[in-house]
């Protein structure tokens, strides 16, 4: 009941992430049923059925990576100043965020229960009938206890992703620190140099961009992500060897199950290596005596580079399957089925909108830091002056990266 109260509470802001998770949570939900109706048309045993199902995976792993994204920025389950004394700990606010993203996606997968009975015509209304609909399988019983527990897989991997990304962790043991910079952010000049320093009484002074905290450590992750990303290049050229590479389920159905595979370590490679490839430009924008708007938009960078990292490099893996894939049919003009279509749109949408929920997560979580320069006299062109050169950095650097694999990737399946 408590989760129910804060859902209904919320922001209208926070409710349209909750009802974009839910239309999410519906398409994958339909895309499954789809599955299972294919499955009931075709008895005979085929690998038809199944590589249907591997392709929903991608949509399926996409809205639960959203849905994360959008339990991590729900201001109704953040921890607050005495929110304990009264019982809501950081441990039941894990709960709460957990049994919230476990109800929206509940809501779209009963969505795309009633769509598919309604279209299969088992309510009243229009079904339809014919090749076009073969996936429906009108003409079959639907098994309800399979179809309940192909919908509940979505809501069942949200709500345990965001318990494990939500939950509540020991404070790391703090190293001495030097004098004068106990507490205080990385863009914030300390409490000692802002009582002693030359620029203490004159608030109007520009910043001293000669002054930076010390460097942050580096995110790991960039060997193994290198490593996997050239494996997941590896599979995918050694899957176009066996048969046609891009299959997809609609009208392409005879593709090996291997490139999928391959794609799939792909964007982990991405993933894991993006944040250090954030944290990276970030350095670079601070090399070589930088002035505030480089030293600003480095230092932003460096702190959010685990926060914005892993959806920058899961966005660029999308791109760059995309890329790979308008390579490979660029001559073909292939005509993508209903749910070839549908399941492109989910997995695009929902890596876009869980970067952009990581963005907004940033910002908010610089707010203090944001008003502490205003407080100092830094001007608003400043401020976006710098997100500007952010956005420039990361173009900079995973653009040309995202065209290098997208190339890699499409070489050998145009053999």
């Amino acid at each position: 009941m408590l989760a129910l109260r804060l859902a209904r509470g919320a922001h209208s802001l926070v409710q349209l992430r909750r009802l974009l998770v839910a239309a999410a949570s519906a398409g994958t939900g339909f895309l499954l049923l789809c599955t299972l109706g294919y499955a009931l048309a075709h008895p005979d045993p085929s690998a038809g059925a199944l590589l249907r199902l591997l392709w929903c995976l991608a949509p399926a792993a996409a809205t639960v990576h959203f849905a994360v994204a959008v339990a991590r920025t729900d201001p109704g389950t953040r921890p607050r100043p005495g929110l304990s004394a009264i019982g809501l700990g950081p441990g039941r606010l894990m709960a709460i965020s957990a049994v919230t993203t476990a109800l929206s996606t509940t809501l779209g997968s009963m969505l795309a229960l009633l769509v598919f009975l309604h279209l299969r015509g088992d309510l009243p209304g229009m079904s339809f009938h014919g090749g076009e609909a073969a996936f429906l399988a009108s003409d079959y019983p639907l098994p309800l206890p399979a179809a309940v527990t192909l919908l509940l897989l979505v809501p069942l991997a949200a709500s345990l992703a965001s318990a494990v990304a939500l939950r509540p962790r020991s404070p790391r043991p703090t190293r001495p620190r030097r004098p004068g910079a106990d507490g205080d952010s990385p863009l914030e000049p300390s409490r000692a140099r802002a009582k002693s320093g030359p620029y203490a009484d004159q608030p109007g002074r520009p910043l001293d961009p000669h002054q930076p905290a010390p460097p942050l450590p580096t995110p790991g992750g960039l060997p193994w992500g290198t490593a996997v990303l050239a494996a997941g290049l590896a599979v995918e050229a050694y899957a176009s060897r066996s048969g046609p590479g891009l299959a997809l389920p609609g009208r392409f159905t005879g593709g090996p199950a291997r490139v999928f595979g391959g794609w799939s370590l792909t964007a982990l490679g991405l993933m894991l290596a993006a944040p250090a490839i954030t944290h990276l430009c970030g350095r670079l924008l601070q090399a070589v005596r930088p002035g505030v708007l480089r030293l600003l938009a480095g230092r932003v960078l460096q702190e959010e580079a685990r926060r914005i990292g892993r959806p920058l490099g899961v966005v660029c893996a999308v791109a760059s399957g995309a890329y790979a894939m308008a390579t490979v049919y660029s001559g073909a003009r292939p005509s993508f089925g209903p749910l070839s279509t549908l399941g492109a749109l989910l997995v695009a949408g929902c890596t876009v909108a869980t970067l952009l929920t990581s963005a907004v997560e940033a910002k908010h979580a610089r707010a203090d830091t944001t008003a502490a320069l205003l407080r100092m006299g830094a001007p608003t062109t400043v401020l976006r002056g710098a997100a500007l050169l952010r956005a420039g950095a990361l173009l900079a650097a995973f653009g040309p990266l995202t065209w290098v694999v997208a190339e890699l990737a499409a070489v050998p399946l145009v053999r």
